[in-house]
């Protein structure tokens, strides 16, 4: 068998062939952004300046590289909604979990149920039926979490260790908003062109997330480096950097990858939780998580 040449290790290979690892790295570090910001800016009022500064930046960037945008206003309004359950719902219930104490990893694992949910909604509302490695893929991954929140109870009488039933809650209203919008988005958003798509999701996300800082937070934001260095990571990394990645991951024909990949978003932030402020699992939620990750694995191979 031959040796592989130099050349077959060029820059532009290497590249390619890191794409679909970099954007799970960054995407990752979505929840890690929310453990840094959080203490500066109330949740509600910390994404609704993301959003806007994202579109400040997303709005020119579409202008510039002249791309279509949705047509229609029926298509538009499918759009918003999406856009509030995927970023509206899923972010504002993720930032308020983890202010309330939710650990940055579990929060991570939590959400990346989405596959596991969006399966079992799949049917009622798509009409899909389940495989078999589907079944087996939702009961693996309930096992896989049973453990990971066993492990997190408190023999001392608190509900769960470091937060309680309400940063849980809001977590969950997270992952049903991941899934419930990824299911509208299937069915009712397909002419949906990407960038200019995202921008129209992030309007419709922002005056969401602005109504629910204008009622229920004082709005109140500490301009500190540390607020303002994770602030523009956020905006620049994730909301662009990252979408840019997915754009050109998708035109390579790298989606399926990119989708396989998620899989190691809940370790990965898991790991950089626990390096940067010490989160820990038991065996036990280790252990659990792992057993999740195989069971979401199956049932995203059962879809496709």
């Amino acid at each position: 068998m031959p040796l592989p040449s130099f050349s077959s290790f060029s820059p532009s290979r290497l590249w390619l062939a890191s794409m679909p690892v970099l954007f799970v790295a960054l995407w990752s570090t979505g929840f890690i952004g929310a453990k840094f910001g959080l203490p500066h800016a109330e949740p509600f009022t910390f994404l609704f300046v993301r959003f806007v500064l994202t579109l400040a930046l997303l709005l020119p960037l579409a202008g510039l590289l002249k791309v279509d945008w949705p047509r229609g206003l029926r298509l538009w309004g499918h759009i918003g909604i999406s856009g509030m359950l995927v970023h509206g719902a899923y972010l504002g219930g993720v930032f308020y979990g983890i202010q309330l104490g939710m650990p940055a990893g579990l929060a991570a694992l939590l959400v990346g149920l989405q596959p596991l949910l969006t399966a079992a909604l799949a049917r009622p509302l798509l009409g899909e039926r389940l495989a078999p490695l589907q079944w087996a893929g939702l009961a693996l991954g309930l096992t896989g979490i049973t453990l990971v929140l066993g492990s997190k109870l408190d023999p001392g009488g608190a509900l769960f260790q470091g937060f309680g039933l309400g940063a849980l809650t809001s977590v969950m209203v997270a992952l049903a908003g991941i899934s419930l919008g990824t299911l509208y988005q299937k069915r009712y958003c397909t002419g949906m062109p990407l960038l200019t798509g995202t921008a129209v999701q992030y309007l419709a996300a922002g005056i969401l997330l602005g109504l629910g800082a204008l009622f229920f937070e004082e709005r109140n934001i500490e301009w500190t480096p540390t607020f303002l260095l994770t602030l523009l990571w956020l905006v620049l990394v994730l909301s662009i950097s990252a979408i840019l990645l997915l754009m050109a991951l998708i035109k390579r024909g790298e989606a399926s990858r990119v989708a396989s990949l998620f899989y190691l978003v809940p370790p990965v932030t898991a790991l950089e939780a626990w390096w940067l402020f010490d989160e820990r699992l038991p065996m036990i939620g280790l252990v659990g998580m792992a057993v999740t990750i195989a069971g979401v694995v199956l049932t995203a191979r059962g879809r496709r």
